[in-house]
C-alpha cells in the first residue's frame, strides 16, 4: 500500500483505477511518467480533469468507463435504441438510480452515461433535470429526468423509463455484487495492455 502512486516502483502492465476524483490528477501524472495504459473507472471528474484525460490519451492507451459491467454497457446501447424510436413519438424519458449510502457522487456516473448515450442519438437536444423541488411548471418535453436514491448497501440499480400515453417501457439493470465491476475491469486491462495510445471504451472490449 502506497500513499502516493509515484512511490510505487513495482513493475506493472496496466493501471486499473477505482478511486475518487481528487486522486485522478496525481494518477494521470504517474501513468504518463511510466507510459502505462490506464483503465479509468472513477466517476465524478470535473471538466478540467476530463480535458486532462483526453490529453493523456494522446500519449498512453486509456480506457474510461462510468461502469465496467457488461450488462450496463449493453443498457447504454438498448437505451439509445429505444430513445431513437420513442422520443420522437412523445415519450418522456426518466432515469432512476439507486446506490449504497456511502456513495459520494449523485447522480451516478452510470446514470449520466445512460443519459449521454440517449442524448447522442437525439442530437443533443435534451437537457438533464436532476431536481424539480424548486419548480412550479410543467415538465419540459425535451428533458431527461435523473433521480438518485441512496440507502443501505445497494450495490447499484439503474432504471430507464420511457413514459408514453397509456404505456411505459422500462429498461433495468441490477448489480448484486461488485464482482461484476472487477471482472469487467480485468477484461479491459487485458484488452488495453498492448494497444496504441488513444481513448478506448468498454464498447471496444465487448465488441
Amino acid at each position: 500500500v502506497y500513499v502516493d502512486p509515484v512511490d510505487c516502483q513495482v513493475q506493472a502492465d496496466v493501471i486499473v483505477d477505482f478511486s475518487v476524483a481528487p486522486a485522478v490528477d496525481r494518477l494521470l501524472d504517474f501513468a504518463l511518467e511510466k507510459k502505462l495504459p490506464l483503465v479509468l473507472c472513477t466517476t465524478g471528474l470535473n471538466e478540467a480533469q476530463l480535458k486532462r484525460v483526453d490529453e493523456a490519451a494522446k500519449e498512453i492507451p486509456l480506457l474510461r468507463s462510468a461502469n465496467m459491467s457488461l450488462g450496463v454497457n449493453l443498457v447504454f446501447k438498448l437505451a439509445a435504441a429505444a430513445a431513437s424510436v420513442l422520443a420522437k413519438n412523445g415519450y418522456d424519458i426518466e432515469i432512476v438510480e439507486k446506490h449504497h449510502n456511502k456513495k459520494l457522487d449523485a447522480p451516478s456516473g452510470t446514470a449520466l452515461a445512460i443519459a449521454d448515450a440517449m442524448n447522442e442519438v437525439l442530437n443533443h437536444e435534451y437537457t438533464y433535470k436532476m431536481d424539480r423541488s424548486n419548480m412550479h411548471e410543467r415538465r419540459d418535453p425535451k428533458e431527461i429526468g435523473i433521480q438518485a436514491v441512496r440507502g443501505g448497501n445497494i450495490v447499484g440499480e439503474h432504471e430507464v423509463f420511457f413514459c408514453g400515453t397509456d404505456e411505459v417501457v422500462e429498461i433495468r439493470h441490477t448489480a448484486y455484487s461488485k464482482a461484476i465491476f472487477g471482472k469487467g475491469a480485468i477484461e479491459a486491462a487485458v484488452y488495453l495492455k498492448d494497444k496504441a495510445p488513444g481513448m478506448y471504451s468498454m464498447a471496444d472490449v465487448i465488441g
